[in-house]
């Protein structure tokens, strides 16, 4: 997705953390956006060398910089941007429940796809984050402090922003619809995330037959048959696609549009465990190789979305569900030894950070006795 060294240069994972990491106050200002083959680049890695030499005399750890205070910044930021949805998994700190009631409240006013029409290059010549941040300031918490031991507010007080169809007056927002919702219901007992600002607005209250698959290459191979039994109301439904199953939580990028639906002229569908481009619904908590509900639906099952309502519900009753949990079985895991192993044994599921388990713990490590 780029035409040189970098990340891709969209508002996706890469960009969505590293906005995050600089709202934090764990990078020097402006640091977030700078393209791969820009100059600033390398003074920037220039300042930072010479900072935390600096921190090391000063004493300025992440203890005193990350705070409750830090990470609410650090979510208005993330919805602003119109951020991946992936950070309900990387900022696990704060619950689906919390992102979602900021989601809520903050619109998305950064231009970039999916949500707009900019890349990430045309953010960072519009200002960047400083400039963002200045414009969202009553939602952040400006007492703060970063590692360059000025806060937050100190930091963003000269930001402006150099334009305004990249960076957008609250007035003006990319969308309303906002950068996350957390759903829940049967389907998602745990809850599920769905980016409503990248969705499309008449599949955003939808009910629709399911047609379900077990892997990418018996979906990539459906979605080839111009006889296949779909329309644009059709819920595409892709299974083992979570930490577990895959394994590593892929969610295979970029559920594709049926051949023969392409030809008609629709461009997106309800999709559940897909990333990149319209109305997908993801982080499925717990998955189908967990023995979530997903394991359960069948193709021709009724699946309704209500993101306004953020309810994911399958229409089949709880008798029906009883006896297919009582027939289900775990798909058999292949790897029998090695990380891998070790990995799907202790892997938690997406509501918990997709973490290990055995590392989740509020008990400090001792240092080491030295000898």
């Amino acid at each position: 997705m780029t035409r040189t060294p970098g990340t891709c240069n969209t508002m996706g994972t890469a960009s969505t953390m590293t906005g995050i990491v600089e709202a934090l106050g764990l990078t020097l200002p402006g640091a977030s956006s700078i393209p791969a083959m820009d100059a600033a680049h390398t003074r920037m890695a220039t300042d930072c060398g010479a900072r935390i030499v600096a921190m090391v005399s000063e004493d300025l750890k992440p203890s005193c910089i990350l705070t409750a205070g830090s990470f609410d910044n650090a979510m208005a930021v993330q919805m602003a941007l119109g951020g991946s949805t992936n950070a309900a998994i990387h900022v696990i700190a704060l619950t689906l429940e919390r992102l979602d009631a900021v989601a809520r409240r903050v619109p998305v006013i950064a231009n970039l796809f999916p949500c707009g029409d900019r890349l990430m290059e045309d953010f960072h010549y519009a200002g960047g984050l400083p400039a963002l941040m200045q414009v969202i300031r009553d939602e952040l918490a400006t007492t703060e402090m970063t590692v360059n031991g000025r806060t937050i507010g100190q930091n963003i007080e000269s930001a402006t922003t150099l334009d305004a169809q990249v960076i957008r007056p609250l007035s003006d927002p990319v969308s309303s619809a906002g950068a996350l919702a957390a759903l829940q219901g049967n389907l998602a007992p745990q809850g599920a995330v769905i980016k409503p600002c990248a969705a499309s607005p008449n599949l955003m209250q939808h009910k629709g037959r399911a047609l379900v698959f077990d892997s990418p290459p018996e979906m990539l191979a459906a979605m080839a048959d111009e006889a296949l039994d779909c329309d644009e109301n059709t819920v595409l439904v892709l299974r083992n696609a979570g930490p577990v199953s895959a394994p590593g939580m892929p969610e295979w990028g970029n559920l594709p549009i049926p051949k023969k639906l392409l030809k008609a002229g629709v461009r997106d569908m309800l999709r559940l465990s897909g990333t990149h481009f319209g109305t997908c619904v993801l982080h499925i908590s717990p998955e189908s190789a967990q023995g979530g509900t997903l394991a359960l639906v069948q193709t021709g099952d009724v699946i309704e979305l209500d993101v306004a309502a953020r309810r994911l519900h399958l229409h089949v009753g709880d008798a029906e569900l009883a006896q297919r949990r009582a027939a289900w079985t775990r798909p058999a895991q292949p790897f029998r030894r090695g990380f891998t192993r070790l990995y799907q044994e202790h892997v938690t599921q997406a509501h918990e950070g997709c973490d290990f388990g055995f590392l989740q713990s509020t008990e400090s490590t001792p240092e080491p006795a030295i000898f």
